[in-house]
């Protein structure tokens, strides 16, 4: 008979299963297979269970393991028996075990489909969501071995087990025998398990970041003796920020006797330190840093964030060293910003975090910006510094975090968190690269839909020391995916500053109408030209002339905004001329209190270097120390909910003193952006109205529609057998049209032609008139090279065409001819799907022919599709006019062609399997669509997807 430890023998460790996750309270664990060599493990965790869970776990008293079961819950043959561990620091916190079952109840092999499950987690672990995590992991392990169903036997009493079955998401079905609570549910997932999942993972990663960018103490290992140095500039830094926590000055060098640096308390170790640490700010030589993560990690500190250079960045031997940074920090439950990072930053009053290498604390404000490298981090804050405006103090940042590296926390972690965070209101990010976009993307959409995000992507090769995977998908399709997931996608720093500032205060604008007024006729018309430019849809401007009244600024500007036939209002301003024209002051004040009246419409200003004026519109503003003898003005406090922001370059950084406290604006104040040129106050403008369109969409995103003629299982057994010959293949075009058929989808058939008597056989069997076309590789729908031979009504005209193709091209062994018959005239068209690695499955449409495949004009929508999306595809070409009568053309069946992009999308989507389609040409007549070649590839899915479990970037 063939033992466990036989089967085991028999099946390698599998390695896919090893994973690290981020639990409820932001603390990290590691999931990985038990071995026979957890035998110690196994016995000092039981030892550490109280009698309490143990009797939850065996129904019965069980103080202690029996050695027959420490070797039955740690040889397991990974298929029918599986024990899964969460591990922290190398020890197990709780442990999972699986054993397939028959009908019967008594345990068996394959083809039985379901499985008993067990948990126990350590007490001291209880409430961490451990159990949660582990069922997901092991639900996946099940679905990967043949198992659909999960049993589970739970006394009532435990009722926090009970809870993690029923709240997972799966189908259930409950019932009471015998005093025991019995539980199946199927592992397939559903819409609310992945929601579950996703909810999770969200709480999870938004609490491990705020543990990084929340701490109530704070140790900076690597002070140096003497100033300067990072170390000691970075805890100079928190000093003078006000931190309102607990700091710690750490080095090893320092003297026995010395007891503080710079009215900090200094140690030699993390070790020494009375009180737990939240964080750890590493500045120390990279060699020494794992001697550092080892103390904080046995300290219990909470995060790291590493300065410290030396890492990926420098080459192979620094991305080994990272690994083990990374796998070593985690082992102890930290999370890592960095390495090479530049700091985190967080500006609440009641915290006041300056862990960076930024000498002074950027303004309080409602941004939350990200960037990857310290220099890209010094230019966003430097700008956002000039922008918000020296003495303004109005406009600035939340938080603030430099990545670095970013070898354990990324843009989405840090998404994560801003997703609910009350003190944020717009994220600005810096995206050098995107380690995983597929995930990006998903929390991207979830976040434009509550707050704007903006982002500079990088358009080159990924920085050295970034993880990056490797994408099929042109840069220019990364970025249409990323706008259609509500990204506000802009390309350099300074565009990225003006929409934020834009988005940070004023309203979105609720359409593309625009209205433009000022004191100068040339800079409204400049503003006019720029608005269609940006496919806006701006009245002409109203000219007030060069000697305008600040009062007639007031009525123009208010009744713009009451115009109901306005969306939004740009107002050109020129330095004053003459005795009548108004001051700076006069004029600020005359635009913030006609906003004030109408405040649903967003208010821009575009100006010329006026000296006084940019002073004017913020002094009312300013949250920064007034100078001796000068007080904020009257107009201050009859307008106090409305406040203009300056945007212009070069207005002098006056900043204040770390002794002195900034204060946010108050909620609901609403700041005027102004800007010193029409084209970027129009862009910011442009980027907030369609982001104020697709958040209108997104409210009703349409849906995934079902057809009855489709036969999912029909296609899997087909799938499943063809994939049973190769790990990934071509299929034939017979295989093809079978497969496209259980989707509803008919291809034309298409007969070979290796000789004219073939072909005049193949005619005769389709009806006559028919096409003969060429498909060698370098002739395969290239119309437009000869290759093809359309309306061909009889064999005499059939046996012309093939003497004319073979004369040109070649022996038909060369050409690979086939005869096809006639579809209706109409639209040539693509439609392709693939699945990239970084992306996910994609679809694509965009016309037939050269003209488009060299203009690039091919739209693309992540899958699945919905019907609104499917329509919005169809008309997102350049090209789509010649599918709705251009220039007085024949209307097409665009619903048929939706149709067609829906049932592609959900064939992709219900099979991993079919890793590319393409169907080419698609004509579209007016009648219906149909498909001319197709070719489909399949390839085994991944080991998991993203539907799998939660888990971290693998180190």
């Amino acid at each position: 008979m063939q033992t466990s430890a036989d089967r085991q023998e028999r099946h390698e460790y599998p390695t896919h299963w090893e994973a690290d996750v981020v639990l409820r309270d932001g603390g990290t664990a590691r999931i990985r297979p038990i071995t026979a060599d957890d035998a110690d493990r196994l016995v000092s965790f039981y030892e550490q269970v109280s009698d309490e869970s143990k009797y939850y776990r065996f129904f019965a008293p069980y103080p202690r393991l029996s050695a027959k079961d420490v070797h039955r819950f740690t040889h397991h043959d990974f298929v029918d028996r599986v024990g899964l561990a969460a591990t922290i620091g190398g020890e197990f916190i709780a442990t999972v075990r699986y054993d397939r079952i028959g009908a019967d109840g008594m345990p068996a092999s394959a083809p039985a489909d379901e499985a008993e499950v067990a948990f126990l987690v350590q007490d001291a672990h209880q409430g961490r969501g451990v159990a949660s995590t582990l069922l997901e992991h092991v639900a996946a392990v099940a679905r990967e071995r043949g198992i659909r169903r999960f049993a589970a036997e739970v006394l009532p009493a435990n009722t926090k087990m009970i809870k993690v079955f029923t709240d997972a998401g799966y189908t259930q079905k409950r019932s009471f025998e015998d005093g025991v609570v019995r539980l199946e549910f199927d592992l397939e997932p559903t819409d609310r398990s992945v929601a579950v999942q996703r909810a999770r993972e969200q709480r999870a990663e938004a609490h491990s970041v705020r543990r990084l960018l929340v701490p109530g103490s704070v140790a900076v290992v690597g002070v140096g003796r003497s100033p300067g140095g990072v170390g000691r500039s970075t805890l100079g830094n928190l000093r003078d920020a006000g931190y309102t926590g607990r700091l710690h000055a750490v080095n090893k060098a320092f003297p026995a006797d010395l007891d503080e640096v710079d009215g900090v308390p200094a140690y030699r170790s993390v070790r020494d330190i009375e009180g737990h640490v939240d964080l750890a700010v590493v500045a120390v030589p990279a060699e020494h840093v794992p001697s550092v993560v080892a103390e904080c990690g046995e300290h219990g500190v909470q995060g790291l964030v590493v300065l410290s250079a030396g890492y990926a960045e420098s080459g192979p031997e620094g991305r080994e060293r990272q690994r083990a940074l990374v796998r070593a920090a985690r082992a102890y439950g930290m999370r890592i910003i960095g390495p090479n990072a530049f700091g985190v930053i967080n500006t609440a009053p009641d915290v006041r975090l300056n862990a960076s290498l930024a000498p002074e604390m950027p303004r309080p404000g409602r941004i939350g910006l990200f960037a990857q490298s310290g220099a890209i981090g010094i230019a966003l804050l430097s700008r956002l510094h000039r922008r918000g405006g020296g003495v303004t103090g109005v406009t600035g940042v939340s938080t603030f975090v430099s990545a670095g590296n970013r070898a354990d926390v990324s843009g989405n972690d840090v998404l994560q968190y801003w997703y609910d965070d009350p003190e944020t209101d717009v994220v600005l990010m810096y995206l050098e690269s995107i380690g995983n976009p597929r995930k990006f993307t998903r929390l991207a959409r979830r976040t434009a839909a509550a707050k704007p995000l903006v982002v500079v992507q990088g358009t080159g090769a990924a920085p050295t020391g970034h993880a990056v995977r490797a994408t099929r998908l042109p840069h220019a399709t990364v970025s249409a995916l990323l706008r259609q997931a509500g990204v506000i996608r802009v390309d350099t720093i300074t565009e990225l500053v003006d929409a934020g500032l834009l988005l940070a205060r004023q309203p979105l604008p609720a359409g593309p109408r625009v209205a433009i007024l000022g004191n100068s006729e040339s800079l409204g018309v400049l503003t006019y030209d720029r608005c269609l430019a940006e496919g806006l849809r701006p009245s002409r401007p109203l000219d007030l002339t060069t000697g305008a009244t600040a009062e007639e600024f007031h009525r123009a500007l208010s009744a713009a905004l009451a115009d109901d036939t306005n969306d939004a209002v740009v107002v050109t301003a020129i330095p004053a001329i003459g005795e009548t024209s108004p001051g700076d002051a006069e004029l600020a004040e005359a635009l913030r209190s006609a906003a004030a009246d109408v405040p649903g419409k967003p208010v821009l200003v575009v100006h010329v270097e006026l000296g006084g004026l940019a002073e004017a519109l913020s002094a009312a503003a300013s949250t920064a120390p007034q100078a001796a003898g000068r007080a904020s003005g009257a107009t201050d406090r009859a307008h106090p909910a409305v406040r203009l922001l300056p945007a212009a370059e070069g207005l002098p950084a006056t900043a204040a003193g770390p002794s002195v406290v900034m204060t946010p604006p108050a909620e609901g104040t609403r700041l005027i952006p102004a800007y010193p040129a029409a084209e970027r106050a129009v862009r910011a403008l442009a980027e907030a109205v369609r982001y104020g369109q697709w958040r209108r969409e997104a409210a009703d995103p349409g849906k995934v529609p079902e057809y009855d003629d489709i036969d999912e299982k029909g296609a899997a057994r087909l799938i499943g057998g063809l994939l049973a010959r190769g790990e990934g293949l071509t299929i034939s075009d017979a295989q093809t049209c079978e497969l496209l058929g259980e989707y509803g989808i008919p291809v034309r058939r298409a007969l070979p032609a290796p000789t004219p008597d073939a072909a005049a056989e193949a005619a005769r069997s389709l009806g006559y008139p028919v096409a003969l076309k060429a498909t060698a590789p370098h002739l395969r729908h290239r119309a437009d090279l000869g290759g093809v031979r359309l309306d061909l009504a009889d064999e005499e005209q059939l046996r012309r065409a093939y003497a004319e193709l073979t004369e040109l091209f070649g022996k038909p062994e060369e050409l690979r001819p086939v005869v096809q018959g006639m579809a209706p005239r109409g639209v040539d068209t693509v439609v392709r799907a693939v699945i990239d690695p970084a992306a996910g499955a994609v679809l694509s449409f965009g016309l037939a022919g050269a003209a488009s495949q060299l203009l690039e004009d091919t739209a693309h929508r992540l899958v699945p599709v919905t019907d609104r999306e499917a329509t919005s595809l169809v008309r997102s070409i350049r090209t789509a006019p010649l599918l709705f009568g251009w220039r007085g053309s024949t209307l097409v069946d665009t619903p048929a062609l939706e149709e067609l992009l829906l049932r592609v999308s959900r064939l992709v989507d219900d099979h991993p399997e079919v890793v590319a389609v393409t169907l080419e040409p698609v004509v579209v007549a007016p009648h219906g669509v149909s498909v001319l070649g197709a070719t489909v590839r399949l390839a085994p899915p991944p080991a998991r997807d993203d539907l799998g479990p939660r888990t971290m970037p693998a180190y």
